[in-house]
C-alpha cells in the first residue's frame, strides 16, 4: 500500500512538468500544422483560407526544395565527416603525456563555447574576407590572387565554420573513449611484435565505435538545424548555393511573408528530422548490443 502511494505521489510531483513538457511542443507543433493547410500570408492580414495539402505540394515541387535537400546532407555528411576524423587526431594527440597539456585542451575545447553568429562573424571578417582576411594574406604573400570563399565556395565554408565549432565536442568525447583503453592490451600488442598502425587499426577504433556513433546521433540533430551560420556568412547564396532546409523555412515564412508555406516546410523538415533520428537510434542500438 504504502509502495501505490509513493508511486501515486511521485507522478503527482511530476506531473507539471510534464504538462508543461508537453504543451512546450504540442502548442507550437499543433499551430504549425494549422498554417500549413492555409494560405496564410503576412502581406494579407484577415485574408488567410483553408487550401488542404497545397503549400506542401508547393514546397516538394520548389526547385530549391531539392538544393536545399541536397545542401543539407552535404553539410551534414562534410562535418560529420571533419568533426570525426579530426577529434579522433586530436585525441589521440591529447592522450599523449606533452608539456602544458592542460593549456593545450583547453585551447582545443575553447571553440565548442563560442556562440555561433560570433564565430560566423570572426570567420567572415577575420578569415575568409579576400581583402583584410588572414587566409587572403597568406595567398597575396605567396604571390597568388586571394580567394574569396564566401563567393566562389559558400557552402565549402559554412562547412568549415560549423566543423571548427564542432570539433571539440568530437575530440572530448573520443578523448574520453580513448582514456578507457585498456593499456595492458596496448602493451601486449606492442609485446607480439604490433605496429603502431596495426594496434591504431585492429585495437583503438573497434573501441571508439561506440563513442563514434554516439557523437555522430548527437551533432547529426544539431546540425540539420543549422541556420546562424548561413544567416550571417551567405544568407544562402550566392542563389541558393548555400541554402539548407532551415534556412529555406526562414526565406519562405519571413523574407517571403509566406506562414503557410514556412509551416508546411517546417513541417517537412520536422519529419525528415525524425526519420534520420530513428535510422541513427536504431543503428546505436546495434552497435551497443553487439
Amino acid at each position: 500500500m504504502a509502495t501505490k502511494h509513493s508511486r501515486a505521489a511521485s507522478r503527482l510531483m511530476i506531473s507539471p512538468a510534464v504538462l508543461l513538457l508537453l504543451g512546450w511542443m504540442i502548442v507550437p507543433l499543433s499551430m504549425t500544422i494549422y498554417f500549413s493547410f492555409l494560405n496564410y500570408n503576412l502581406l494579407m492580414p484577415g485574408a488567410h483560407n483553408f487550401i488542404g495539402f497545397d503549400n506542401y505540394k508547393y514546397f516538394l515541387t520548389d526547385p530549391a526544395f531539392t538544393t536545399a535537400l541536397v545542401n543539407t546532407l552535404v553539410l551534414v555528411g562534410g562535418v560529420l565527416l571533419i568533426t570525426t576524423v579530426g577529434g579522433t587526431l586530436l585525441a589521440l594527440l591529447l592522450d599523449q603525456p606533452i608539456w602544458g597539456q592542460g593549456i593545450v585542451r583547453v585551447l582545443v575545447i575553447a571553440p565548442f563555447f563560442v556562440m555561433p553568429t560570433v564565430s560566423a562573424l570572426v570567420w567572415k571578417n577575420m578569415f575568409m574576407n579576400p581583402v583584410n582576411g588572414l587566409f587572403g594574406w597568406i595567398a597575396t604573400s605567396l604571390g597568388l590572387p586571394p580567394f574569396d570563399f564566401l563567393a566562389h565556395a559558400p557552402l565549402f565554408s559554412v562547412i568549415l565554420i560549423v566543423a571548427w565549432q564542432w570539433l571539440p565536442f568530437s575530440t572530448l568525447i573520443l578523448l574520453t573513449a580513448l582514456q578507457s583503453l585498456d593499456s595492458e592490451q596496448m602493451e601486449a600488442a606492442e609485446m607480439d611484435g604490433a605496429g603502431a598502425i596495426s594496434r591504431f587499426i585492429h585495437i583503438t577504433v573497434p573501441h571508439l565505435a561506440r563513442a563514434t556513433t554516439v557523437v555522430i546521433l548527437i551533432q547529426t540533430i544539431f546540425l540539420l538545424s543549422v541556420f546562424a551560420e548561413i544567416l550571417v556568412t551567405t544568407n544562402g547564396g550566392p542563389g541558393t548555393a548555400s541554402t539548407n532546409l532551415t534556412y529555406l523555412v526562414y526565406a519562405q515564412s519571413l523574407l517571403q511573408f509566406d506562414v503557410g508555406g514556412g509551416s508546411a516546410g517546417g513541417i517537412i523538415a520536422v519529419i525528415l528530422a525524425n526519420i534520420v533520428a530513428i535510422f541513427l537510434m536504431r543503428m546505436i542500438g546495434k552497435n551497443l548490443d553487439a
